[in-house]
């Protein structure tokens, strides 16, 4: 039996006999024969543990000094609910080996808004479903509004103020990603906290009204609230503008738009960062995997892979300094994390696309690949590494797989 077939029948008969013991068995009776070291026939999770297989038997090529754990699922976070959306995020507190970027998931409802704000990080996000609204300033003071829809980019420096709205039919669901591990969203700068917290003669005069006005300001935040669903964008956007008019910066980005940017037979690659979205500091590749293939073996010199897994089953190991390797298996929700240099790959271990993310804090993407740096060394050099014999050494691909396979 394939090593992929055994993986995916071990998982799919845990889920299906419900019970870790018929695990045990079939793993005891495939790999170990009467080695009764290798069972394990306490309290169990099935479900989980289904959904782990190589957590639960690691593949004997992980070390037993195990590399820090690099994977969180967002089915483990707290939602934050409100009238009109929700809002969870993954941060270092969750995931301790995510120093460099933090995420958030929100959902707002068709009118629900993300109260005007701004962060002391920038701000990342991918449309996940539906449509939005989105408003900010740039530094000059002009006005930027746009529609968003699914597989859209925003992204806004930190200290740009922004919001962002759920547009009919049904909202709206996107990724936030920020510029710092330890960041979370409840930390925001919002406009009812700020009104908040300043007194009423202060406001008074600054907006150049009587107190009385003001009256009905928050006095507490509103961080998501529900509304009227807005009306036309060319309304807004002209109401928006004012005497400054429009923001000649585009702080969205149509990723589809684009042709992908590598592709191979096992799937393709887009990559978006400051070469071709001017305004964002962070970079990003979004990656489909074909069943059955694998985004190959590689590592990133300029800055650590925050991972966000959209659709799909895979599994991913990462090569440590010090000896180390782990094995984890991720599915949709899954956030992974893989640090600076780091060799890894990940495998499409399912039967249908694998769709993720990785994110940088870089302006530009980067990446080695781990064949292309064999294919580009002197032959005899790496035939003695390895001993293995020219036509091995020959079918090495030259510029890189990405995805493999290529054809």
């Amino acid at each position: 039996m394939s090593e992929f077939t055994r993986r995916s029948f071990i998982g799919k008969t845990a889920v299906a006999m419900g019970s870790f013991a018929a695990l045990q068995k079939v793993v005891g009776a495939e790999l170990h024969g009467a080695d009764r070291s290798k069972s394990d026939p306490g309290p169990s999770n099935p479900t989980l543990d289904g959904q782990n297989p190589d957590s639960i038997w690691p593949p004997a090529t992980d070390s037993k000094s195990l590399v820090q754990n690099f994977k969180y699922p967002f089915s483990f976070a707290n939602k934050r609910t409100y009238e009109g959306g929700w809002s969870r995020e993954v941060t270092i507190r969750e995931l301790p080996v995510s120093k460099t970027l933090a995420g958030v998931n929100m959902r707002l409802t068709a009118g629900g808004v993300r109260e005007l704000h701004w962060h002391t990080a920038g701000e990342w996000s991918l449309m996940l479903y539906g449509t939005a609204r989105i408003t900010a300033i740039d530094a000059d003071g002009k006005s930027f509004v746009a529609d968003v829809k699914k597989n859209d980019l925003w992204f806004f420096p930190s200290g740009i103020p922004h919001s962002i709205q759920g547009l009919n039919p049904d909202g709206c669901e996107f990724m936030l990603v920020f510029e710092d591990g330890e960041f979370s969203e409840s930390e925001t700068l919002l406009l009812s906290d700020a009104m908040a917290h300043l007194p009423p003669e202060v406001l008074a005069k600054n907006f150049g009204v009587g107190e009385q006005a003001l009256k009905n300001v928050p006095k507490e935040e509103l961080f998501i609230f529900q509304t009227a669903v807005p009306g036309g964008l060319e309304a807004d956007q002209k109401a928006a503008a004012g005497a400054l008019g429009k923001s000649p910066r585009d702080f969205a980005f149509r990723t589809m738009a684009i042709p992908p940017t590598k592709q191979t037979k096992g799937g393709n690659v887009r990559i978006v960062d400051s070469s071709n979205f001017k305004v964002s500091t962070t970079a990003m590749a979004m990656v489909t995997v074909h069943p059955g293939g694998m985004r190959e073996l590689h590592w990133h010199p300029n800055a650590d892979e925050w991972q966000y897994y959209i659709t799909g089953k895979g599994r991913m190991t990462v090569v440590a300094t010090g000896n180390k390797g782990r094995t984890m298996d991720f599915q949709e929700g899954d956030v992974g994390y893989v640090q600076k240099t780091l060799l890894h790959y990940i495998e499409n271990t399912g039967d249908t696309d694998l769709i993720f993310l990785e994110m940088f804090k870089a302006d530009r993407y980067q990446e080695f690949s781990f064949s292309e740096w064999l294919a580009h060394t002197p032959p005899e050099l790496v035939m003695a590494h390895l001993k293995i014999d020219k036509a091995t050494f020959d079918a090495i691909p030259k510029n890189g797989a990405v995805v493999t396979p290529l054809s």
